[in-house]
């Protein structure tokens, strides 16, 4: 027997939640996302279920757009308290295995395991989901985190698929670089401009060519990405969040300051209820700004020392919102909160 990394990834899982409600719904095409309204602005899609992601819908097209694509579509509202639901009975079942059950949020989780056959373990898993919970899911196995989380996209809807070290190159050298988990199109683009369009091509780069275009830490890890490798350690601790944020889209642009920074003001007051709430002390404020039509940046503060004081989270946020150019309208306000981090136990697979 050996270590093996499995990553199980729930297939559509909020539109699967929404279907087990809704039975009826099953084979059509459903978009699940804001309050139900496609023809609210500036909403989007949580999710939509595969009908409706083959009609061109899929997490984060903007609800008009989605009903102009698909206007046979059923829209529902999300309904974040049942998803946690749902996704705690799933990783009720998959702590139920001998393996170390690593959570990476509603959806997903990574394995470690010791087996000869993880095939039939992953099998195994989904069998037992589908059993327990009526839901599905693909399962990816690879040596590490990197292998199983590609492995498991290869896998949907509903399979296993192995990647590892043996079959790398076979089955990744010829892909674009942004096929790589960690690597989205800005960076993609980058390297494109530095001829390096393939997981083959950024294998072989220049350690040190792509340290001086990217960092000394962020551009041998982008090579590091494309020779297969990756964490293999399970951490079994729970999953805790490092931070929360609150935003807000406005139905119309506000343009006035004094509102603006009321707004914010609101929103920075919510965050740190949320962290008190949950025993977290908070330790930087992040404001976020979208202008219109859709520009959107962001400015941090960090707190002298953690705190869930009102004032001095809300202070915190209007430094940030001071150092923003606001002359353009602004559809969306956002703050987020990030947290103090308990002492976490990392333990090895088996």
């Amino acid at each position: 027997m050996r270590t093996w990394v499995l990553h199980v990834d729930l297939d559509q899982f909020i539109a699967a939640v929404e279907l087990l409600r809704h039975p009826e719904l099953r084979g059509r095409p459903v978009v699940v996302g804001g309050d139900g309204d496609p023809t609210r602005p500036r909403t989007v899609a949580a999710t939509a279920t595969y009908e409706a992601r083959a009609r061109g819908v899929h997490s984060g097209t903007p609800l008009r757009t989605a009903l102009r694509r698909c206007p046979d579509a059923v829209f529902l509202p999300s309904d974040p308290p049942a998803y946690e639901a749902a996704s705690a009975r799933v990783m009720a079942v998959l702590r139920d295995f001998p393996a170390d059950v690593e959570v990476w949020g509603w959806d997903e989780a990574f394995l470690g395991v010791r087996t000869d056959d993880p095939e039939a373990l992953a099998r195994d898993i989904q069998r037992a989901v589908r059993e327990r919970t009526e839901l599905s899911c693909s399962v990816g196995i690879g040596d590490n985190k990197h292998q199983a989380k590609l492995a498991s996209g290869f896998a949907k809807p509903a399979g296993v698929h192995r990647l590892t070290g043996d079959t790398w190159a076979e089955q990744m050298n010829h892909r674009p670089t942004n096929a790589l988990w960690g690597i989205g199109a800005k960076t993609a683009g980058k390297l494109a401009e530095l001829g390096l369009r393939t997981v083959a091509e950024l294998a072989a780069a220049d350690p040190e060519g792509l340290a001086g275009r990217f960092g000394p830490t962020n551009g041998p890890w982008l090579r590091y990405l494309a020779l297969g490798k990756g964490e293999a350690e399970v951490v079994t601790t729970p999953w805790i969040p490092r931070g929360h944020s609150r935003e807000t889209t406005y139905r119309e642009d506000l343009t006035d300051p004094a509102e603006i920074a009321a707004q914010v003001s609101g929103l920075a007051r919510q965050v740190t209820a949320d962290a008190a709430g949950a025993g977290r002390a908070i330790i930087r404020v992040t404001v976020k700004v979208r202008f219109a039509p859709f520009l959107t940046r962001t400015r941090q503060t960090t707190l002298p020392s953690p705190t869930t004081d009102p004032g001095t989270v809300t202070g915190a946020a209007l430094d940030a919102l001071a150092r923003f150019d606001l002359s353009r309208p602004v559809r969306l306000l956002g703050v987020g909160a990030a947290y103090q981090m308990p002492a976490r136990t990392r333990t090895a697979s088996p």
